[in-house]
């Protein structure tokens, strides 16, 4: 199938400084995909490169196998083809709702109305049409702006982060409700967010970015465990990180001896755990659990603190050779400081990777 979206090799610079390198990304029609990163990395850029309101140094934009722009060439953004939604609602404010829908509609006005009044039904605004935009809620506002995106019946949608000004009960309905509608309209979305469930939440596929490059990409489930390097992993959640030398591929911490092949003896590496994946166990008269092959050796443990936060508990310990380390449990678990716990890191969740350069 040709995508929807297929954008090959974009570079950009802004005064010598690259801003976007070598960034290359597929959609197919009804695919949504979140380009993810903190402030700064290109996400943004990328976007306005899509659209066509930047232009590239070099690389391709293609829209259903029709090439939009290659650095030479360039077809004007309305031309392409691609919706907008910022989380600056732009709706014009000296028109009512219906106008602010059909403003990209052509035809007799009997006929714009009514495709304006089809589409404030689709995001449960019916009866809304003759409201002028400061009559309306931050939610409403941004369904009023969906409907205006959608309302040309546009290939791609492109969202800059379109939910950050809602709260959070209104972010989930609205973002629900936006996705229902581009994805019956078979729209591609590509979608900008430093948010990383909210891309968790949205994304059929995430591009996570650094520093102007996709570094990662793949579904929710498989960037979020198999992370590339120990700054992904940060990125999604908290982590434990166990330092270590290697010596002969192995590694030897608090929780016995970590296996990663294809390094140099006296390589640096950081062991990551998630807090949820830190396996607890009381200590009983001194008794450690049995060790396993899976579980490797426990390490024991006192609690330094222990915080309830209504859907977990995180608990801080302090391991025997001075290393912190925290876990959470899915539940009201406080126990007093000084307490002492076996602590036990599965392997399956435990990521090995070359101490990064800080």
């Amino acid at each position: 199938m040709t995508p929807r979206l297929d954008i090959q090799h974009i570079n950009c610079t802004f005064g010598g400084a690259p801003a976007v390198r070598d960034v290359s990304l597929s959609l197919l029609p009804g695919q949504v995909t979140c380009l993810l990163g903190p402030s700064g990395c290109g996400k943004s850029t990328t976007l306005r490169i899509v659209a066509g309101v930047e232009a590239q140094d070099s690389g391709s934009i293609y829209v259903d196998g029709q090439l939009m722009c290659d650095g030479v060439n360039t077809t004007p953004p309305e031309g392409r083809s691609i919706g907008l939604m910022f989380q600056d609602f732009a709706l014009f404010p000296h028109l009512c709702v219906w106008r602010n829908v059909a403003f990209g509609l052509t035809g007799p006005k009997r006929q714009q109305r009514a495709e304006a009044e089809r589409l404030l039904a689709r995001v449960d605004l019916d009866g809304y049409a003759d409201k002028m935009p400061h009559e309306l809620s931050g939610g409403e506002q941004q369904r009023v702006a969906l409907a205006r995106a959608v309302a040309p019946k546009p290939k791609i949608m492109l969202l800059d982060e379109p939910f950050s000004g809602l709260d959070d009960r209104l972010r989930d309905e609205v973002r629900e409700s936006t996705l229902n509608v581009l994805r019956e309209e078979g729209t591609a979305v590509l979608m900008v967010t430093h948010d990383p469930s909210e891309a968790m939440k949205m994304a059929d596929e995430i591009a996570l970015m650094r520093n102007g490059r996709i570094v990662q990409k793949g579904t929710p489930y498989t960037i979020y465990n198999t992370p590339v390097d120990c700054e992904a992993a940060a990125f999604f959640s908290d982590i434990n990180v166990l330092n270590a030398t290697l010596q002969g591929s192995l590694a030897q911490t608090p929780f016995g001896t970590f296996f990663a092949p294809g390094h140099a003896d006296g390589t640096e590496v950081e062991i990551v755990i998630r807090p949820q994946h830190v396996k607890i166990e009381f200590d009983r008269a001194g008794h450690g659990p049995r060790e396993t092959d899976a579980m490797g050796a426990a390490a024991h443990a006192f609690v330094t603190r222990a915080r309830f936060l209504g859907h977990q508990s995180l608990v801080d310990f302090r391991l025997e050779d001075g290393n912190t380390l925290t876990a959470s449990v899915p539940s009201v678990f406080l126990p007093k400081p000084d307490t002492p716990f076996w602590l036990m890191a599965p392997r399956r969740y435990c990521h090995v990777f070359p101490r990064s350069a800080k």
